[in-house]
């Protein structure tokens, strides 16, 4: 099934080159493939865009999400450091959080994306059942919120920023 892209996340998307919205778009593709139904939280954040995915739309049930950089795109998960990496292709050092750098097409077509966003998931949903938590009730789709917006951006001095509608 294919979900529409959200017009803000278009719109936030704009100041970044052609190829690098592409990726952005079809590793949303992908991770909705995988994840659907669940919410996905869109942030025009201070140095990214960014794309959250869990079973809420609160920030603590996200498993994984995107950043959109201007020129790579990453595919984080937000327990990534205690996530199996067989392949050892997750990237970071930080207490929490992993990722795998998205730079072209052929980086999303990589079998082993879907395999750790299948982990994530299942390692996700499996904690919080241990922890005896109730897992949120999901819609039937996607859940699309813009989450915050920031006046403030960082943005490579490459890309044109155009007054949001």
């Amino acid at each position: 099934m294919s979900y529409p892209v959200p017009k803000q996340l278009t719109s936030f998307l704009k100041p970044y080159d052609l190829e690098i919205r592409n990726l952005a778009v079809k590793l949303r593709a992908l991770v909705l493939e995988e994840m659907a139904p669940c919410y996905e939280n869109i942030y025009d954040a201070y140095s990214a865009v960014a794309i959250g995915y869990g079973t809420s739309d609160r920030l603590r049930d996200g498993i994984f999400h995107i950043a959109v950089y201007s020129k790579h795109v990453n595919l984080g998960f937000n327990e990534g450091a205690t996530l199996d990496d067989p392949k050892g292709i997750l990237q970071g050092n930080g207490n929490q959080i992993r990722h795998i750098t998205i730079k072209s097409v052929e980086d999303i077509k990589r079998p082993e994306l879907r395999a750790y966003i299948r982990r994530a998931k299942k390692k996700a949903f499996a904690d919080a059942r241990k922890l005896g938590e109730a897992l949120p009730k999901q819609s039937d789709g996607v859940v699309s919120t813009v989450k915050a917006i920031y006046a403030k951006k960082r943005r490579p001095k490459n890309l044109v920023t155009e007054p949001r509608a």
